[in-house]
C-alpha cells in the first residue's frame, strides 16, 4: 500500500477508529481511500488543526503532557550536580557582584535612590529567567526529534515547556530577592500588587519570542549562533544594570518598544517602591501580544513541515 503523504510529514495515521487504548492526539480526520486490493477502508489521519489559532486550544488540552515535559526538563538539568536547585540564585548573584563592582562602583551609575546591588538583583531575575528560556526553546524542536518525527504531540507545548523549566529557578531567586530587601531595610508598597500582572506579561513576552525562534531555527539552523549573540545586545538594549532614568525623556518611547524594559522596570518597581510607569506597563503589553501573534502565525504557518525537514 503506497504511503499517504501524511506520515511523511511526521503525523501519526491508523485505520480504523481510535482505540480505548490510545494516547490522546491532535484534531483527526476520517478520510476514506481505497487500497491495493481494492477495499475502500477508513483512515484516520491525526495532525495539527488547520484554524489559526488552533495550536493554542491543542496544547491546552495536551496540558498534563505539558508538566511531564517541565518535570523532566527540570531533573535532567539537575541530575548529578552537587548544589542542585542553588544554581538558580548563584548565577544571578554573581552576575549581580560582578555589576555591582564595575557599574555601581567604578562607573558610578544611578540607581534610582536604591541600592545599587537590589537594583541590579531585581533586574537580572527577570532578564535571566528571559534569556535562558528562549536560549532553550530556540532548540526545543530540533532538540527533540524523536517526538517530531516519529510520534504526533502538539508541538508547541516543547518550547513552552523549555520556559516553563525555568520558572522554579525564578520563583527560588524571589527568596534571595526577599532576604537582600531585608537586608537593606526595604519593604515593597501597594505597587507589590502589580506583580502577578508582570509576570504573565513575562511569561507570554517568553514564550511568544521562544515559539518564533523554534520554528525559525527548524529551517534556519543559522539561529542556534544569532540566539546567544541577540541575547547580548538585547541585554544592553535593556535597563537591566541601569535605570531607564537614564535614557532622555524624549527617547524614552523607543526604549519601551522593547517590551523587556518596561517589564523589567514593572518588576522593580513591584519590590522596591518606586512610582510603576504605567504607559511603559501598557506599552509592553501591547508590543508583548504583538509578539504573540506573530510568533504563533508563524509557527502553525510551518509546522506541517517540521518533521520533513528536522
Amino acid at each position: 500500500m503506497r504511503r499517504s503523504p501524511e506520515l511523511t510529514s511526521g503525523q501519526t495515521t491508523g485505520t480504523g477508529k481510535a482505540g480505548a487504548g490510545e494516547p490522546a492526539a491532535g484534531p483527526r480526520a476520517v478520510e476514506t481511500r481505497t487500497v491495493g486490493d481494492g477495499v475502500p477502508r477508513s483512515v484516520t489521519r491525526i495532525g495539527p488543526g488547520s484554524t489559526w489559532g488552533s495550536t493554542v486550544g491543542e496544547a491546552w488540552r495536551h496540558r498534563e503532557l505539558l508538566y511531564f515535559l517541565v518535570w523532566r526538563d527540570l531533573k535532567a538539568r539537575y541530575r548529578q550536580t552537587i548544589v542542585g536547585a542553588a544554581w538558580a540564585v548563584v548565577q544571578p548573584l554573581t552576575l549581580m557582584l560582578v555589576f555591582s563592582l564595575f557599574v555601581g562602583i567604578v562607573l558610578h551609575v544611578p540607581s534610582d535612590g536604591v541600592p545599587y546591588p537590589v537594583f541590579a538583583f531585581a533586574g537580572l531575575l527577570p532578564w535571566n529567567f528571559f534569556s535562558q528560556s528562549i536560549l532553550r526553546g530556540s532548540e526545543s524542536l530540533v532538540g527533540q526529534t524523536n517526538l517530531v518525527s516519529k510520534v504526533y504531540v502538539p508541538r508547541l507545548i516543547l518550547p513552552v515547556a523549555a520556559t516553563g523549566s525555568f520558572l522554579l529557578d525564578f520563583l527560588i531567586s524571589f527568596v534571595v530577592l526577599g532576604g537582600m530587601m531585608l537586608y537593606y531595610g526595604l519593604a515593597p508598597s501597594a505597587e507589590i500588587l502589580w506583580l502577578p500582572v508582570v509576570i504573565l506579561l513575562l511569561l507570554g513576552t517568553t514564550i511568544a519570542v521562544g515559539t518564533f525562534l523554534a520554528a525559525l531555527n527548524v529551517k534556519y539552523r543559522d539561529v542556534r549562533a544569532a540566539v546567544p549573540v541577540l541575547t547580548q545586545v538585547w541585554f544592553f538594549a535593556t535597563p537591566v544594570a541601569y535605570p531607564a532614568s537614564l535614557v532622555p525623556e524624549s527617547w524614552r518611547w523607543l526604549l519601551y518598544l522593547n517590551p523587556m524594559a518596561g517589564l523589567i522596570e514593572g518588576f522593580r518597581s513591584a519590590f522596591l517602591s518606586r512610582p510603576l510607569d504605567t504607559w511603559a506597563l501598557f506599552m509592553s503589553l501591547g508590543v508583548s501580544l504583538f509578539l504573540f501573534l506573530i510568533g504563533v502565525a508563524y509557527f502553525e504557518k510551518v509546522e506541517r513541515r517540521f518533521a520533513d525537514i528536522i
